[in-house]
């Protein structure tokens, strides 16, 4: 019993050496001895194994060593040059330190001649990236940056030519200011075509086309043609500038910059009268529509109502009636019946100015309304243009003055439409009621001698 066991346990733990070695392939022992032999074998592999392993364990360890000797040697190399450095750098800034005192005494008083001419040089600069003789002298400011690096620094000094050069562009500057000068350039058009161009320039102030176009110079330096131009006279007078060669000519200059100011831009942005007009919307519309149709009806009938008096201070001169005008009209009834009795003919001549009267005064009441009516629509124009720019301000705030003044001025246009309208409207009124009066008052008048003269004539036969 015991020698069984002891041999399970001998076969188990011979078994598992012999398959933990790789060197031999795990199978099934047959015998004990066979056993035996695989566990010798296991051994031997092992053994070797590690025999390699400690091997190489040693030369890693020697390889570390060396490495570790001469990081010790490359360190001790840094902190020597550093060291080096260390002591270099302290004596280069005692020596930095020396020459630049030795600078500072040399230059003595040119150092403040050196911060003017900075200061000068820097405005100078700035002068040059805004004016309009950039476009005829570019690249200017290059050398002003060089001067200004040079005065800045303390590697290098300015030469006696470049101080004078620099007094040279100031004084080409003050020069040019006050010359009117054409020459050929590069300007680009709105839709940004660019095209070489023959140019004239009026001292600092404009800049326009051979065709009288404004130009403005932008950021780069390039020469722009305004997308819109000022109305009224000034590009003929632009146009007529460049076409001269001598003498004086007109010109819309603009003082307030040097490449066009604000007054240039107020000419620029303030809206034509058709502008205005549209912008009085329909409202505006209406108003025109009625002014002009009150202005067509008042010119007729004064031109008509002129002709009938012309007519009826001939008929005064004449003895006979003639029916081309309304006395003719009224005396005929007279002539037709001369021995008709005084109140019948009185009221055959009130009937016949009766039926005058309204040709005479035809129209006169439609002018009146007319009058009355368009300083009513605009301001109908004005409220609806009021509620909608408070409309405006209520969505988007009221943080930008200009669009809340420009949409009150949008709101009054029509009411000055109106205004327009009414005033014309109620003198042509006038003058036309008081023509027409006037024919009226000449057929009362000789109606009432007529039947006076019949009266007497009457009173004599009996």
């Amino acid at each position: 019993m015991k020698h069984s066991f002891l041999k399970s346990v001998v076969f188990a733990i011979g078994t598992a050496c012999v398959i933990s070695s790789p060197a031999v392939v795990a199978q099934e022992a047959q015998s004990l001895d066979q056993l035996l032999k695989y566990v010798k074998q296991g051994q031997a592999t092992e053994a070797r194994e590690n025999k390699k392993r400690e091997a190489s364990f040693r030369n890693a360890k020697n390889r570390q060593a060396a490495l570790l000797a001469d990081a010790k040697k490359l360190r001790d190399k840094e902190e020597a040059r550093s060291a080096r450095l260390e002591k270099e750098f302290e004596q280069n800034e005692i020596k930095v330190s020396g020459k630049q005192q030795q600078l500072r005494e040399r230059l003595g008083t040119l150092t403040e001649l050196f911060g003017h001419l900075t200061s000068m040089a820097g405005d100078l600069r700035s002068n040059f990236s805004n004016s309009l003789t950039s476009a005829q002298y570019p690249n200017r400011e290059v050398f002003l940056d060089g001067l200004i690096g040079k005065m800045s620094g303390s590697e290098q000094l300015p030469s006696i030519g470049e101080i004078e050069n620099l007094w040279f562009e100031m004084h080409r500057e003050m020069t040019e200011s006050g010359k009117v000068v054409s020459f050929t350039t590069s300007i680009t058009r709105p839709g940004g075509e660019k095209e070489d161009r023959k140019v004239v320039r009026i001292g600092t102030f404009n800049i326009v086309t051979d065709e009288g176009d404004y130009l403005t110079l932008n950021e780069t330096g390039t020469l722009e043609i305004l997308a819109r131009q000022p109305s009224g006279a000034y590009g003929g007078w632009a146009a007529n500038l460049v076409g001269a060669t001598s003498g004086l000519h007109p010109f819309g200059a603009d003082p307030t910059g040097p490449s066009g100011g604000s007054y240039l831009a107020a000419l620029i942005n303030s809206p034509t009268l058709e502008e205005r007009w549209h912008q009085g919307g329909n409202v505006g519309y209406a108003i025109t529509v009625v002014g002009v149709l009150g202005f067509l009806l008042a010119i007729w009938r004064l031109l008509v109502l002129t002709g009938v008096n012309s007519k009826v201070q001939s008929q005064l001169k004449s003895d006979t009636a003639n029916t081309n005008n309304p006395l003719g009209r009224v005396l005929k009834v007279h002539e037709d019946n001369p021995s008709m009795d005084t109140e019948t003919l009185e009221l055959k001549l009130s009937e016949a100015v009766l039926k005058e009267i309204p040709q005479i005064e035809f129209g006169l009441n439609l002018l009146k309304i007319i009058a009355a009516v368009a300083p009513l629509m605009g301001l109908l124009g004005t409220v609806t243009g009021m509620i909608i720019t408070f409309q405006a301000i209520t969505i988007f705030g009221a943080g930008d003055p200009k669009a809340m003044a420009g949409g009150i001025s949008a709101a009054l246009i029509t009411t000055v439409l109106g205004l327009l309208v009414a005033i014309p409207t109620v003198l042509l009124h006038t003058v036309a009621s008081g023509q027409a009066k006037k024919v009226i008052h000449v057929l009362d008048e000789q109606t009432t001698g007529i039947i006076a003269e019949h009266t007497e004539a009457q009173l004599g036969k009996s």
